[in-house]
Order: structure tokens, then C-alpha cells, then sequence
């Protein structure tokens, strides 16, 4: 069903990095780093226990992370790890004891009320399970892996049109949850509608957009089945989304698909520039670009003086529909999702989360006050070209 936040061998290849060799003898920098760090033996036996998870040694990584939480009961990190490996041992009753313990310490830790509506949704308990992620969007609205997990259990629920809307919510954070979705039999009872042949015409749009333009090169890449594809396209080329050609292989005239001109035109195109540098080629009104570029001046002044107040404020431009939300979405649709994301962090977390995210906060403005510059410098030149 692919519901996880996280299995195994992700959590080792997050980890892998710090974890050390339980067999070796201690080195004189650990040996000096046990000394200064009081956590440094928790954060030792955290990585083990997630080493031993990616060999799927459960049971052991188990008792490891009680060996860490013995060391700090409050570790938020140690105590999802634990309900997780528990999750996947099948004991259920331990894993929600696990989360409970974090969500005891943080209740609107978005992580934890996601993996407990799993514990239900694996025991049919779909109305908990969807309560349980209601709490994990709520507390982050950008979290796409529960938008996804709530479409399901809704599905499940057979309250077709809100799971529909609850997809469609996780596709805009994620586009892969569309290619998701589409093998998911949870979805079963909502295949038949209408805004679900929509959600597989995303699949195949996106497809497309990213290369691939033969038939077979689609099912391959999607793992739609052909009469599925092909009715994809047919919508796709009725509406004028997409193009259809032919190139000659040998005897024989292969359909080839491209995105229209006007389409290919709207999606934000990445160019190399200048030392390899990525740049963004940028289409729109020259009014909405330039609100843009002022909504950029003024939160890189609030982020740069550390002003939570403003820059939450400043961050509502970028967000609001009636706005820059239109062609932050169109254009630079991940910065969108980020800067969502930081607008709703640092309502819960305040200054702390500025400081900690500041230079990536600035970074990102720059490379849209970038984009922006040069969109509008480009249309004035075109102006000016055309007025001699």
C-alpha cells in the first residue's frame, strides 16, 4: 500500500552517515567526543538500533532503543523509531505506546499522529485511523504523505468525494503520489470517477513532461496498464495538453506525444547557466512579477532582521490565492511548498526556527528575486525592441 513514512533501509540511508562500526575499538575523537557530549551514548545506540532495523533484525533494534530511551526517555526520535520497529513486528499495542509517548511530550508532532493512523488503518480501524491523520495535516498542513494516508482511509470509508479531495491535495504537495495512487487498491472504490481518470491523466502529463513520449515508454515509467494510458492520452490530446507526432522506425510509424506549445510555454523550465548555475526561464503578467519582486524585498528584510513577526506576514504574499499564490504555484511550485511549510513552522516554533533555517530562507528568496529580475528585464527589452 506504500503508506510509510519510512522503512528500513531509508532510515539506514539517512543514518548511515554518523553510524560507526560497533566492532572497532573506540578512537581517541569518539573517546574525546563521549566526554563533551552527554548524549553521545543515546545517539551511539540510535544508530545502532537503526542499523540493525535496515537488517531487519527488529527484535534487536527493539531492545536497543530502550536501551536509548533508558539514557533520555524524551527522545522524540528514539521513541518513533521504536513504534515503528514494533509497527512492523506486529505489535500494534506497543507501537501506539511508543507514539503516545511522543505525542505526551509534542501533540502536534505531525510524524507521530501519521504512523498511529497506521497502527489502526492495519487493524481496519479506518474511522480511527482517519482521526488520527485529521490531527497529522492539521498540524502540518504540507505534509503529503498524510493528505495521501487520508484519501485512503476516506476511500476506505467510501466518502469518494473528500478522498478525492484529499488526493488531489497530496499531488499538489507531491506529484509522485498521483503515480502512486493509480496501483493503490485502496483506491478501488473511487476509480470509477471521474476526478480519479483526471488524477492518471496527471500521471501521464507529468510523464510526458519529463521525457518520455512513446507509448510503451509511458506504461513503463507509470506502470499504468496501455488501455488505461491510452485513454489518458486521448483525454489529453482532446483538451489540447498535449501533441501527437509520428517518427519512422525501420517499416514502421511510431506515435510520439509532446506537451502543446502553450502548455510547455507555462511550466517552469530549468536552464544551465552561468558556471552551471540553475536559472529559471519565467512566464506571466509583468504586474503580478513585479508584486513578486516587492513581496521578495520585503521578506528577505524581515528573515535578515530576524523579525518573526513580519516575516510570517511577509510569507502570507507568496501563499494568498488572491496574490502571488497563482504564480508561485505556476512558477516556482517547490519554494511555494516551502515557503508553506516555514509560514506554519514558525507560527508553533517562533524564533528558534528563523535562526536555525535563516540562510536557506534568504537563499530561496534570492533565487526568485533572480528569476524575477530577469524575467522583467527580458520584457523590457522586448518592448523596447519592438517600439524601434
Amino acid at each position: 500500500m506504500g503508506k510509510d513514512t519510512m522503512d528500513a533501509e531509508t532510515a539506514h540511508q539517512d543514518d548511515e552517515s554518523g553510524a560507526q562500526d560497533e566492532t572497532r575499538p573506540v578512537a581517541k575523537a569518539d573517546a574525546a567526543e563521549s566526554l563533551t557530549n552527554p548524549d553521545y551514548n543515546r545517539l551511539k545506540l540510535y544508530k545502532k538500533g537503526v542499523n540493525l532495523m535496515a537488517d531487519e533484525k527488529l527484535e534487536d533494534a527493539c531492545e536497543v532503543f530502550e536501551q536509548a530511551l533508558r539514557i533520555d526517555p524524551g527522545s522524540v526520535d528514539t521513541l518513533l523509531k521504536l513504534g515503528y520497529a514494533r509497527f512492523h513486528l506486529d505489535q500494534y499495542a506497543d507501537a501506539l505506546k511508543a507514539y503516545d509517548r511522543v505525542l505526551e511530550i509534542d501533540v502536534t508532532h505531525p510524524e507521530a499522529w501519521n504512523l498511529k493512523s497506521l497502527v489502526d488503518y492495519e487493524q481496519k480501524n479506518y474511522s480511527k485511523a482517519l482521526d488520527a491523520v485529521e490531527n497529522a495535516v492539521e498540524s502540518d498542513p504540507n505534509y503529503g504523505m498524510a493528505w495521501y494516508n487520508k484519501a485512503c482511509y476516506l476511500s476506505l470509508l467510501n466518502q469518494v468525494p473528500e478522498a478525492l479531495e484529499a488526493l488531489k491535495r497530496s499531488i499538489e504537495i507531491d506529484v509522485k503520489n498521483a503515480r502512486k495512487a493509480v496501483k493503490d487498491r485502496d483506491f478501488v472504490n473511487v476509480r470509477i470517477e471521474e476526478g480519479f481518470r483526471r488524477i492518471i491523466e496527471v500521471v501521464v502529463l507529468e510523464s510526458i513532461r519529463q521525457g518520455y513520449h512513446t507509448l510503451g515508454s509511458i506504461v513503463w515509467t507509470t506502470f499504468l496498464n496501455k488501455v488505461d494510458t491510452e485513454e489518458a492520452l486521448t483525454k489529453l490530446l482532446e483538451k489540447g495538453l498535449i501533441t501527437r507526432h509520428e517518427k519512422r522506425e525501420g517499416f514502421h510509424r511510431i506515435p510520439t506525444y509532446d506537451l502543446a506549445k502553450t502548455l510547455a510555454e507555462r511550466v517552469t523550465v530549468e536552464k544551465k547557466g552561468f558556471l552551471g548555475l540553475t536559472r529559471k526561464r519565467v512566464t506571466g503578467s509583468v504586474q503580478i512579477f513585479r508584486m513578486l519582486g516587492e513581496s521578495v524585498q520585503v521578506a528577505k528584510t524581515s528573515i535578515e532582521g530576524e523579525d518573526i513577526k513580519n516575516t510570517i506576514s511577509s510569507f502570507d504574499a507568496f501563499i494568498d490565492p488572491k496574490k502571488c499564490g497563482p504564480v508561485m504555484i505556476e512558477q516556482f511550485f517547490e519554494e511555494h511548498r516551502d515557503i508553506r511549510l516555514w509560514r506554519v513552522r514558525l507560527e508553533h516554533r517562533g524564533q528558534e526556527y528563523l535562526l536555525e533555517h535563516k540562510e536557506r530562507m534568504l537563499a530561496t528568496m534570492e533565487n526568485i528575486g533572480v528569476a524575477v529580475t530577469r524575467k522583467l528585464r527580458d520584457d523590457y527589452d522586448y518592448s523596447a525592441d519592438r517600439s524601434q
